[in-house]
């Protein structure tokens, strides 16, 4: 199961340099509104040290990391539910992303134009993109209510939930407020309200694009948008784009952290994007490992040890027997699987076991 995260913001507010820095995959930046025509999509990999710290002693044939996918969606403008712009395209691109990267401009440069001319705002710039998806969800809320209302007044149950659900999301986007404020109880209710694929209901990574000289501890505009994330429950961080991208043009692990020795981070602001947006979807990883590979897996934390079965193949799902499983912290300290028999350290678990992150695990099923 691959993540797909689509960037978000106004136009020039640094989008584009932010996927050249995460992906392979050029993206064309430049300094006018609508450089991206069509959405890019770039795969990239998600960093974790311990696949390595494990091919050190195992040597298998290859590493195979988890993966992402990222969209760079074009710049909105004001009046993009109304399909201003290239607004109703690219809502719909974002409608097919799991979460939402909403780069805001956080930094003062006369060279770099502002969408209307006016002077750096990021509180104003949030507010604009908020808005445009909160009015398209409205569009698409105010469609459904129309719909169900009538099959509610017939006494159908689901329609009758549902129309609750809805008329609930109304009121909090006519308050301006984004749908993922809206909560809900029972099961059904939670399973109708995801199955709208409202775009606000999407967690949201709030990125706060910064110049060179702020890339540790930030600025006055990207404390405001921290502060706001903070009071809606958001994840927000810091990253200088164009600083990332020179980091990522450099070709040796040295020079690249020598480079961020120089800025005083310990990591790249790429790794920690991908790494909040795991957490933001509440995802982790398990790991198989053999002669052949060393492999991540994601999975949504709390699943079950046959849910994960299920994501290398539905055959290990639905035939399953047992999963043996290892500790990450174990292998490493005995160094072979064989040691960690010896040592009593593979457990064998069954149907109900909650897999962790990091756990090696190893399936048995029969079909």
């Amino acid at each position: 199961m691959a993540l797909k995260c689509g960037i978000v913001g106004l136009p020039n507010v640094g989008k584009s340099t932010l996927f050249n820095c995460l992906s392979s995959a050029k993206a064309q930046a430049a300094n006018f509104p609508f450089c991206t025509i069509e959405p890019n999509l770039g795969v990239i990999t998600v960093p974790d040290e311990r696949l390595n710290k494990l091919a050190e002693i195992i040597h298998p044939g290859r590493i195979v990391p988890a993966t992402c996918e990222i969209v760079d969606i074009a710049g909105l403008v004001k009046g993009a539910s109304k399909g201003e712009g290239l607004g109703n395209k690219f809502l719909g691109n974002i409608r097919e992303c799991d979460a939402i990267i909403h780069v805001i401009r956080c930094f003062d440069d006369d060279n770099v134009v502002r969408e209307g001319g006016m002077r750096v705002n990021p509180i104003e710039d949030k507010e604009i993109i908020d808005t445009e998806l909160q009015l398209k969800d409205l569009e698409t809320v105010e469609g459904q209510i129309t719909k169900t209302a009538k099959i509610a007044a017939a006494g159908n149950k689901d329609a009758k939930t549902l129309l609750n659900i809805l008329n609930a999301y109304k009121e909090a986007l006519e308050q301006g407020k984004n749908a993922r404020s809206v909560t809900f109880d029972s099961k059904e209710e939670k399973q109708a309200a995801h199955d709208l694929f409202l775009l606000t209901t999407k967690p949201v990574l709030y990125v706060c694009n910064v110049d060179e000289n702020s890339a540790k501890h930030g600025n006055e505009y990207s404390k405001q948008i921290e502060a706001i994330a903070a009071e809606e429950g958001a994840e927000a961080m810091i990253i200088a784009a164009k600083t990332e991208e020179d980091i990522a043009s450099l070709e040796s692990y040295e020079d690249k952290k020598m480079f961020l020795d120089e800025l005083g981070l310990e990591e790249s602001g790429v790794n920690r994007l991908i790494n909040k947006a795991y957490h933001l979807l509440n995802l982790q990883t398990f790991i198989t490992a053999g002669e052949m590979e060393v492999k991540a897996w994601t999975y949504h934390k709390g699943w079950k040890a046959p849910q994960c079965a299920g994501v290398i193949h539905s055959d290990f799902e639905k035939g399953f027997i047992r999963a043996e499983v290892i500790k990450y912290d174990d292998y490493i300290t005995y160094g072979s699987e064989a040691k960690i028999r010896e040592a009593g350290k593979l457990s064998i678990e069954g149907k109900e076991y909650e897999v962790q992150d990091g756990d090696i695990m190893h399936f048995r099923f029969n079909v």
